[in-house]
């Protein structure tokens, strides 16, 4: 079994949902009292957040490649950033170990593709939403066409992501906020969703959608699995 290194705080969470589906997961695989082998380093997200509404994406890259260092000293096999937005420092990391990054668009895209979709609707920060590193990855490595929320919903999306789900607050009319932003993403022609935010998860469900939801958490957590016991 190889050992998984695991970037957590953003927020923890979410980290926390990754912990416990890895873990269930390789139970299921293995049987037995089987866990996984996996490091966390968990950062303070308040930090982190300050940085990133400041836009000071170089401290926030710097603080990405030694969290991902002592993780490859302390022994993990590869690197699972547990959030979307930080893959915006992705390249960072790969250039400052020498151990691969799963990254998170990828294994996404994959079952995407698999269920026959092209035509996604995509959730999440606004620096998700808004910027090219996550959208373009999807467009350009996986052919994928990527639709988001008008400004107004963007801004909707991303406050209750900040103000409530990274504090694990679950409130009704927030459910039904996404659930109306959803719906106009599929009238704009999206044949599923991505939650491309770690978070939104631990909000919105299937039932709260009328196409296939595709979140990232539990499909970036089971490749890690995936990657943890390939055989070579």
């Amino acid at each position: 079994m190889r050992t998984i290194g695991l970037i957590g705080g953003m927020s923890w969470e979410s980290s926390a949902e990754y912990y416990r589906i890895i873990n269930q997961e390789t139970n299921r695989r293995l049987g037995g009292v089987h866990s996984a082998q996996c490091l966390m380093y968990s950062v303070d997200f308040e930090g982190i957040k300050r940085l990133q509404h400041e836009g000071d994406w170089n401290k926030l890259a710097e603080a990405m490649r030694e969290a991902a260092l002592r993780l490859e000293q302390g022994g993990a096999s590869f690197i699972v950033l547990c959030t979307n937005t930080m893959h915006r420092v992705a390249d960072a990391i790969e250039t400052a170990v020498s151990i691969p990054l799963l990254h998170i668009a990828d294994p996404t895209a994959e079952q995407i593709k698999a269920a026959g979709f092209h035509r996604v609707g995509l959730l999440g920060t606004a620096f998700t939403m808004e910027q090219d590193f996550y959208k373009g990855r999807l467009q350009q490595h996986h052919g994928l066409d990527v639709t988001v929320p008008d400004e107004d919903d963007r801004r909707v999306v991303h406050e209750i992501i900040y103000k409530e789900l990274v504090l694990g607050k679950i409130v009704p009319e927030s459910r039904q906020a996404y659930r109306a932003i959803i719906a106009r993403l599929i009238e704009r022609g999206a044949q599923c969703v991505i939650l491309g935010c770690t978070e939104i998860m631990l909000l919105v469900s299937d039932e709260d959608c009328a196409v296939p939801l595709f979140d990232t958490t539990t499909i970036h957590a089971l490749a890690a699995v995936n990657e943890a016991l390939k055989v070579d």
